[in-house]
């Protein structure tokens, strides 16, 4: 089960999540897993939260 705070989180990060998650579970992928595997392509693609405190990390400036 996914764990972490999700109130980091932008409001369009939380849509993409959620379209995401519907999509592994049209494939056949368990409710939980897909959640999990949502979040994580969420993580991947936008390195974590974007609000102040966010689990995200730190973009060079380079």
């Amino acid at each position: 089960m996914p764990q972490g705070d999700k109130s980091k989180y932008t409001d369009k990060q939380k849509r993409q999540a959620e379209h995401i998650e519907e999509g592994y579970e049209k494939s056949g992928v368990s409710k939980e897993e897909a959640e999990a595997r949502a979040w994580a392509t969420v993580n991947k693609n936008d390195g974590g939260g974007e609000l102040p405190g966010g689990s995200g990390r730190k973009k060079s400036g380079k």
